[in-house]
């Protein structure tokens, strides 16, 4: 996304109520403020992270982390259950479009609870968004999820969330709007089956993001994810 551009500009991105998309011409700390407490911005063209896509193809993962154990989530609101297997088998076996009929809770994702001490060097090459909210400090969660895969509704601290590979689509709320849905159902069910009886006043923020983009989500926002293409992404959570 090429930079420039004076603030925040509307666009539909797959969805009737838009995430503005900001392409920041100043420093960090002409932007950052005006959306750190207030609501979702896309930033786009603030970070380079070629280098570290170059080490995410499923080759370069496969040859690098393939025998070591990844612990996965089942991929509901509440991710209690935590499952263990080797990247490998994971990537050849379980990296699958979501099935509409398979609840959340039976569905095993991988995104988060990363072995730094395996992980760390492939972290050491990702470049995170130029911004940062005083007394927080910036925790990376790494994740790679087959098509029409996604976690339903939730909500937690601020933090940004970028795509390496694939589209991930984003459905938001405010705090103060708790959205409906099942928690054990998935994103796509609840796509598929509440979505579409939602009056328009009643629908949530929406935006796809693609690779070069930097979603920045508020403190407990609501928000629940759906990836659109087998998708490579990494969320930098500030605690």
């Amino acid at each position: 996304m090429p930079r420039g551009g004076s603030g925040p500009v509307p666009v539909s991105r797959d969805g009737s109520v838009s995430v503005p998309v900001l392409r920041p011409c100043g420093t960090p700390l002409d932007v950052a403020p005006r959306f750190a407490f207030s609501r979702p911005v896309i930033l786009g063209g603030v970070t380079d992270n070629s280098a570290f896509r170059a080490l995410c193809t499923r080759e370069k993962l496969l040859a690098a982390f393939g025998p070591f154990p990844v612990r996965l989530s089942t991929a509901n609101t509440y991710s209690y259950r935590k499952v263990d297997v080797p990247f490998q088998e994971y990537v050849e076996h379980l990296l699958k479009p979501q099935d509409p009929a398979r609840l959340g809770s039976d569905t095993l994702y991988f995104f988060g609870d990363n072995n730094f001490t395996e992980w760390g060097p492939l972290f050491q090459h990702y470049v995170p968004p130029p911004f940062r909210i005083p007394g927080t400090s910036p925790a990376y969660s790494f994740g790679i999820a087959g098509s029409g895969s996604g976690v339903p509704f939730h909500w937690h601290g601020p933090g940004f969330s970028e795509v390496i590979f694939g589209r991930k689509r984003w459905f938001l709320y405010p705090p103060d709007r708790t959205p409906h849905f099942h928690p054990n159902e998935s994103t796509l069910a609840w796509l598929q089956h509440t979505y579409p009886t939602l009056p328009p006043a009643q629908r949530p923020l929406e935006c796809t993001l693609r690779p070069g983009e930097v979603l920045y989500f508020p403190d407990r926002w609501w928000h629940a994810t759906l990836n659109l293409d087998t998708s490579v992404f990494i969320s930098t959570f500030l605690g």
